[in-house]
């Protein structure tokens, strides 16, 4: 048997669901057979009666390249020789029924620009890697202790070309958008950058989250070795890149994995199991070995092949839950009687298991929207073994006080100190992701109250309280400047906003914030212990003012947050502090930098022992209308 031909082995841990590269034998492969070049071409449709692969080369003649088919599984593969690079090409199966579909390969790594549908041959093998220092270096890097601020980018829709008649989308291909973001990442501060919706897709209003071609780079934005490049590109330049990863549906196009090969193969049989009626997609099997193989390799490729650093793992509570977006009658029980998805739970502990085991370093980032336990839970102990866990509490909890008119806000003043009761149970990014900004729901500017300086100060005071609190990172393009519309992807953001001073004193403190983030180790390195984080004062309801500290390991270069949600300026401020020391203001809201007043004041202020906020230490502060102090002790 040939190296690259499918083996009884091969077979054997495919139908156990432990092929962790079997990518490597499905899908088009260049390879050479004797003396003779060409593609081997293999793909699983357990219940066709016939495959052939059809494509520019043949005449998409579905007569002129049958398969072989291959047991006990089902695979069907063939030789193709000569065959250029770049050739388009399908599969036509013939089903149980005896009718023809076209299918695109589900293991194919190229596929031709939407709206066409077909893939493409591509040697991977060509791509060159000289991110050897990073890739060192992620090996014993520590989530739990290290910075993370992770800007959301969507490609398609960050910057753009101008429109012509030679360039109807205006996107910037992987290259181009690698060198743009780099330098706007270096200036803002910014550690990762997350790229929503990079595996194929056919809507570009999908954004990404509708998939059909797993292991493909989407072909908007250029080659497979261009977004490699990119990659490459942005770890050389000391930047982490997080990928969407959408294992929880898949749409029904005719060309996708829907009933590939003529029945349900990657998805439920049972339509109660298999379709999201909210979505009109459907789910994956994961009691199915060969799927959730399917699933674990595709994160292991990503990973592994193309260096990426991470998994944001969308839509994890539909996954979860049998019952989720589904009426009485819809959905069916588990056999114990409940809406657990027994199996997806199974799934993910082997997927983050093997994942992580084998990728020390790499973090798996769950979007999971509920209160299920031990998300990020070591799976021995009955966890789902992620490393990170979207805080959607939290998210929810902050836009709904920051949309309330200061004069209500003593009203809902827990809805800003809640989430510190649950911080440490489980490990949680904080985010305000696309989610929040399209759909009616505003952009963050416009879900502040008030008109004018009211608006933008009552952002900034935000944004300080979110990069203060405990808890990694997340904002969505556009929103470290106050965008004023909510985001499309068929425009770019508004960057002319820039020229307007409101959006650069915007701009400007979200940076400072990132770089102190960055370079203060008390923001971080304590962000999953409760030595890290401690309030001064959670219960100023009457003034909506926070008070908090943050400290680093050693007990170096804490920080003091004083936050005032309200326009009310409070020139006798009085601050409780643990220690008779001297505590050095190093962010001040009303700098004229940040589009406050400018007003002269001290750099350092001398704690007196003076009883306050239940501290026997504490100093005066003249903190202005929706004021942010930031001290350094």
């Amino acid at each position: 048997m040939k190296p690259y031909e499918i083996g009884e082995l091969d077979h054997y841990l495919f139908g156990q669901g432990n092929h962790y590269e079997i990518y490597r034998k499905l899908g088009a492969h260049r390879v050479k057979d004797k003396d003779q070049e060409g593609v081997y071409f293999a793909v699983w449709a357990p219940h066709a009666q016939g495959v052939s692969v059809v494509g520019d080369f043949n005449g998409w003649d579905r007569e002129a390249n049958p398969m072989e088919r291959t047991e006990p599984l089902g695979i069907y593969t063939c030789f193709v020789p000569d065959l250029p690079e770049m050739s388009l090409y399908k599969y036509c199966i013939r089903t149980y029924r005896g009718e023809y579909i076209l299918k695109a390969d589900p293991f194919a790594n190229y596929a031709e620009v939407r709206p066409g549908t077909a893939s493409r041959v591509v040697d991977l093998s060509r791509i060159s890697w000289t991110d050897d220092a990073w890739m060192e270096n992620r090996r014993t890097w520590d989530h739990t202790v290290e910075p993370m601020s992770i800007y959301e980018v969507h490609i398609g829709s960050w910057k753009k070309h101008p429109l012509s008649e030679h360039d109807e989308d205006g996107f910037y291909n992987y290259r181009e958008f690698a060198k743009e973001i780099v330098k706007y990442v270096k200036y803002m501060g910014y550690t990762h950058v997350e790229i929503m919706g990079i595996a194929e897709h056919p809507f570009d209003g999908s954004w990404g989250y509708q998939v059909t071609g797993y292991f493909a780079p989407t072909s908007r934005y250029g080659t497979p070795e261009d977004f490699a490049w990119m990659i490459n590109y942005l770890h050389r330049n000391k930047i982490g890149v997080i990928l969407d990863w959408v294992p929880a549906h898949f749409p029904r196009d005719a060309h996708g994995l829907a009933d590939f090969d003529g029945t349900p193969t990657f998805e439920y049989a049972d339509p109660r199991k298999g379709e999201h009626p909210d979505w009109g997609t459907k789910i994956f099997d994961y009691g199915k070995n060969e799927v959730r193989n399917f699933l674990i390799s595709n994160a292991l490729f990503w990973i592994e092949d193309f260096h990426v650093d991470g998994l944001r793992v969308d839509a994890v509570a539909s996954m979860l839950y049998l019952d989720y977006g589904k009426q009485d009658g819809q959905w069916v029980a588990n056999k114990y009687g409940g809406n657990k998805n027994l199996e997806a739970i199974e799934f993910f502990k082997h997927l983050n298991s093997v994942v992580l085991g084998r990728n020390p370093g790499a973090v798996m980032i769950a979007e999971e929207s509920t209160a299920w336990p031990k998300v990020t839970g070591d799976v021995e102990d009955d966890g789902l073994g992620f490393s990170l866990k979207w805080n959607m509490g939290w998210m929810h909890d902050f836009t709904e006080y920051m949309k309330l008119d200061p004069y209500f806000r003593k009203g809902a003043h827990n809805l800003m100190t809640f989430a510190m009761s649950y911080a440490y149970s489980e490990k949680y990014i904080l985010v305000l992701s696309h989610d929040e900004v399209v759909h009616l729901k505003c952009s963050m500017l416009n879900k502040m109250p008030g008109l004018g300086f009211d608006k933008y100060a009552n952002l900034k005071a935000g944004y300080a309280f979110m990069m203060g609190h405990a808890g990694k990172k997340l904002l969505f393009m556009g929103q470290e400047f106050a965008q004023l519309r909510e985001w499309s992807e068929k425009r770019e953001v508004d960057w002319f906003l820039l020229a307007e001073p409101e959006h650069q004193a915007v701009q400007n403190w979200m940076r400072d914030l990132l770089h102190l983030y960055k370079r203060n180790r008390a923001l971080y390195d304590q962000d999953s212990t409760w030595e890290g984080f401690e309030w001064i004062n959670a219960d100023d309801r009457d003034r909506s003012i926070y008070s908090f500290m943050r400290h680093g390991k050693g007990g170096k270069k804490n920080l003091l947050f004083v936050i005032n949600f309200t326009p009310m300026a409070r020139d006798d401020y009085r601050v409780g502090v643990p220690r008779r020391k001297q505590y050095k203001l190093i962010m001040n809201s009303d700098d004229l930098q940040y589009g406050g007043k400018g007003e002269v004041r001290p750099k350092v202020y001398k704690a007196v022992k003076s009883e306050c906020d239940g501290r026997p230490y504490s100093f005066a502060y003249k903190l202005p209308p929706y004021g942010v102090a930031i001290f350094e002790f």
